[in-house]
């Protein structure tokens, strides 16, 4: 029996189920070349524009130093000398305040979306009610009534219980984890642009306005919902085996949660720091409400590059350089842990 193969198979069919065929690797590496292209260009074209003075960006495309046009240093001297402290400003406040903010979520949100996973949950809808309809009347008396919060606050809190304990226990209809989960990712359906203004009043009359803390609180705030709901998949996919071996030798659920569970869930932490990293660095919307000077982010100066005789993009290039460096860099050190495949829960939903 001849075992010669003909051109079709050659070029066509893999000589084993661990090799490629010659004509469908090329068409690969083809694919992923020109999508490697379409994803690397436009930060190439950041650092082209970079070295162009005014005139060479208005000239039209010009995309080799050396070749198309002479490289200048103008951008990069008016970005880090002339404005100064105007550039470093933001740079640090940005680091602050998303670093911050995501740390402080990711902690937060792990530990909400394991007890949503490990704990079962039965508070009364009525309960619920009540708190959101307190919370409603205390900023109401700070934003409106001129109370001091610290006042509003505490009042707020004993009507609560004392609504709780008389009220509270006629209450029949109970929620489950499934809803409060939900209810969680729900909140971030809601647009920002719709809650901003009274956030704003209330920073403004409780006097945290223009501040790292308010921007770290507004952050943390809308980013939560998010690290609970990938976090909870995430708990989801850990035998429970485990958990009740070690409460068989005396452990705590605490230290279930912090020798155990958390070693084990490094990809997923990894994954869901990094994506609430990302959005707290690029939001736009909360800070330009919440700061103005001295709390004002790099999003922020980027769109002030957009002058009156219009966009800017020598100086908008410097910028977002210098905007997308950090994140690049916490990227490829958080990269071992996001590989392989280990991302179970991170990247479900």
């Amino acid at each position: 029996m001849s075992t010669k193969r003909s051109i079709y198979q050659i070029l066509f069919e893999a000589k084993s189920i661990d090799d490629v065929a010659p004509v469908p690797k090329t068409l690969t590496y083809i694919i992923l070349g020109f999508w490697t292209f379409v994803c690397l260009f436009p930060l190439y074209w950041l650092i082209v524009t970079s070295f162009k003075i005014p005139i060479q960006v208005h000239d039209g495309p010009m995309y080799f130093p050396g070749i198309d046009f002479k490289p200048s240093m103008h951008a990069w001297y008016y970005i880090f000398v002339d404005l100064g402290n105007d550039t470093l400003r933001p740079y640090f406040n940005t680091i602050i305040v998303s670093i911050s903010s995501s740390i402080i979520a990711v902690v937060i949100g792990s530990m909400a979306g394991y007890a949503l996973t490990r704990i079962t949950y039965q508070p009364k809808l009525g309960s619920v009610l009540m708190f959101i309809g307190t919370l409603v009347l205390t900023v109401i008396s700070v934003v409106w009534l001129g109370l001091a919060w610290p006042i509003a606050l505490a009042s707020g809190l004993a009507l609560y219980v004392v609504m709780l304990t008389t009220v509270g226990r006629r209450f029949k209809k109970s929620l489950h984890n499934n809803d409060i989960a939900f209810f969680m990712i729900s909140q971030r359906i809601l647009p920002p642009v719709a809650v901003v203004i009274p956030i704003y009043v209330l920073f403004q009359r409780i006097g945290l306005l223009d501040t790292h803390a308010a921007l770290i609180i507004t952050y943390t705030a809308v980013n939560l919902p998010i690290v609970v709901w990938l976090m909870r998949d995430f708990f989801e996919s850990i035998p429970m085996d485990l958990e009740e071996s070690a409460a068989l030798d005396g452990a705590s659920r605490y230290r279930v949660f912090f020798t155990i569970i958390l070693p084990l869930s490094k990809p997923g932490l990894a994954a869901t720091f990094l994506l609430v990293l990302i959005l707290c660095w690029n939001e736009y919307l909360i800070a330009l409400f919440l700061s103005t000077a001295n709390a004002q982010t790099l999003p922020l100066l980027v769109a002030a590059m957009n002058a009156t005789r219009g966009p800017q993009w020598w100086y908008m290039a410097v910028v977002i350089i210098i905007m997308i460096t950090p994140v690049i860099a916490i990227t490829i050190v958080l990269q071992r842990f996001i590989t392989r495949g280990l991302l179970i829960g991170a990247v479900k939903g």
